[in-house]
């Protein structure tokens, strides 16, 4: 009489091959939402970048400049995630902006006319040219007070 050989049953080999296959979905899930996850990083850091440039730029002005925003201090402008890539099409993220100077408002009225309240909005979204697919707004803001007596006469005299 022979003696049975060992050997793995359909069934077996059948739940084996699903474990597997749940498994590399799962790992493709992972990578996918992880790459989803760094670029949305990146591209809140360049919105940053963005506003701390434009923020930047406000603390070097006058207070003459603050008060003619048009003239030294753009109200709306547009950035990109890529700003060397604009020749190539291959900037990315377009980031729109907008930049509001108000009267400082919760401050002593000795402050009102002599402060300022800068704020710097940008909006941008994950919408594809080419692509039929929903689209989420994002946006970030910053805001600053800047003072008639401030930085900026130390800088300019």
């Amino acid at each position: 009489m022979k003696k049975p050989v060992d050997a793995y049953t359909v069934m077996e080999v059948v739940i084996a091959v699903l474990i597997l296959g749940i498994m590399i979905l799962s790992l493709f899930a992972g990578f996918s939402s992880g790459f989803v996850v760094v670029q949305l990083a990146r591209e809140n850091l360049r919105a940053t970048q963005i506003m701390v440039q434009k923020m930047e730029t406000v603390r070097l002005l006058k207070w003459s400049q603050i008060l003619n925003t048009n003239d030294f201090l753009q109200s709306t402008f547009s950035d990109y995630y890529d700003p060397t890539g604009t020749n190539t099409h291959t900037a990315g993220v377009i980031y729109q902006g907008f930049v509001t100077t108000n009267a400082a408002i919760g401050v002593p009225n000795d402050y009102k006319d002599n402060m300022r309240a800068i704020t710097v909005t940008i909006y941008w979204t994950n919408y594809l040219k080419n692509s039929n697919t929903n689209f989420i707004v994002r946006t970030r803001q910053m805001q600053t007070f800047v003072a008639k007596y401030g930085m900026q006469n130390y800088v300019y005299q």
